[in-house]
């Protein structure tokens, strides 16, 4: 497998494995199946695991644990997140150092690589549904707080989630706030689904942008937009869903998909590879079936460019 620059950890590959399919968020699949699958996954040659506690409530972690038994193979490496949600700012260092420590004996480990905020970051004053955390906090309380996690030696390098309030994280980026890595949607469709902030455009070409600029390094992430660029969605989703919007939006994607002879799965990880940015794009495979396949697009290097304009014509974006 390719391997491109990586900041601070090196190099990596082209492809990592998510944690969302171990958790079995996306879809039916074994605890048998995904340690299954996290094994194989480094023989194929992916050096990155991206794990969360929220993927499972703390079943990927714990998948983890189980497979590699606190010894991970030559050359792989790990991450973890924290939601920290808009609790006081006083606060969230107790939360930080509480999460990082459940994460390392959930995976057996002493250190992660990369220990990420799990959020949205919002404007300070502006509404955050329970689910993103201030600038304010995040630059008052969560970066120095994950600044002392790393000098600890439990992580080796903090990050961002960049989706929230665009502007505010574009200000950040173009102001000096420079995270070690950070993890950007990155489909054809530019759609976060149900984790877009509701105020506005989503805007990730742009978020992606600022990063470069900022010199961070990038993970994209939801590449199939949680199953919205795929054959079907294999969980039940409502009709008003943001995922079955974007299933639906879709369509002509998969059209040039089965005129080309190739899944629309195999097609949306080739474009999501070959998008400029991202170092490595995250898998939320929950088998190796899937993981195979996502193998396959990756070798098949990148995406046509006429290909690529194609798609782009084709379908409607997130705006």
């Amino acid at each position: 497998m390719n391997t491109r620059p990586f900041g601070k950890l090196g190099t990596v590959s082209a492809l990592t494995l998510g944690g969302g399919g171990l958790g079995q968020l996306w879809g039916t699949t074994t605890r048998d199946e995904c340690i299954a699958t996290a094994r194989e996954a480094p023989e194929l040659g992916i050096t990155l695991l991206d794990m969360a506690p929220s993927y499972g409530n703390g079943e990927a972690e714990s998948v983890i644990g189980e497979t590699f038994n606190g010894s991970l193979p030559e050359g792989v490496r790990i991450t973890t997140k924290c939601r920290v949600g808009d609790i006081p700012p006083a606060d969230i260092a107790a939360l930080l150092e509480e999460s990082i420590n459940t994460s390392l004996e959930r995976m057996k480990l002493d250190h992660v690589d990369v220990f990420f905020l799990h959020n949205w970051v919002t404007a300070d004053g502006a509404p955050t549904y329970d689910r993103g955390t201030p600038r304010s906090s995040v630059e008052s309380a969560v970066i120095p707080a994950m600044e002392r996690i790393v000098a600890s030696g439990r992580a080796r390098a903090w990050g961002l989630t960049g989706i929230g309030d665009p502007a505010v994280l574009i200000d950040m980026l173009d102001s000096g706030i420079k995270p070690d890595f950070i993890q950007i949607m990155a489909n054809l469709l530019d759609s976060p689904g149900g984790l877009k902030y509701p105020d506005g455009s989503a805007q990730p070409r742009n978020i992606i942008a600022a990063a470069q600029r900022a010199g961070a390094s990038i993970m994209g992430i939801r590449a199939v937009q949680a199953g919205a660029l795929t054959s079907e969605i294999d969980r039940f989703k409502p009709a008003d869903n943001p995922e079955t919007l974007d299933f639906q939006r879709a369509a002509p994607f998969r059209a040039i998909a089965a005129e080309v002879g190739l899944s629309p799965a195999f097609l949306a990880h080739q474009y999501a590879l070959s998008m400029d940015g991202p170092a490595t794009v995250v898998l939320g495979v929950k088998n190796r079936t899937e993981l195979r396949e996502c193998v396959a697009a990756e070798a098949a290097g990148p995406m046509d460019p006429g290909l690529m304009q194609r798609i782009d014509q084709a379908v409607e974006r997130m705006d």
